[in-house]
């Protein structure tokens, strides 16, 4: 079985990480709204900006975890393939001392 972990950029300009069997099937529900409590209900439309595929589901739902830690421009970065920024750019960045 092949697993989809993907990233939703929302209509407020936040984005969500998640994880499918069926990316389509997913995404239609997602912009259908119809789990009314879930957080891109609240948040339509919603558009697919990132996908990667596992076969291994517990790799897949580790890379899911890892994406949702990261921050805005860590995540932007990944969407627009620019791979080499990742391990410069932190969720937070700590000012340096003297």
């Amino acid at each position: 079985m092949i697993y989809f972990v993907y990233i939703l950029h929302c209509s407020d300009n936040t984005y969500y990480t998640g994880i499918t069997n069926h990316l389509n099937r997913r995404i239609e529900e997602h912009q259908s709204g119809k789990n009314f409590n879930s957080y891109t209900s609240r948040r339509l439309p919603v558009q697919l900006v990132y996908y990667c595929t596992f076969t291994n589901v517990e790799v897949a739902i580790a890379k899911e975890k890892q994406i949702k830690k990261w921050s805005k421009a860590k995540k932007e970065a990944l969407i627009n393939n620019e791979f080499d920024k990742l391990p410069n750019l932190a969720k937070k960045k700590f000012p340096h001392k003297k």
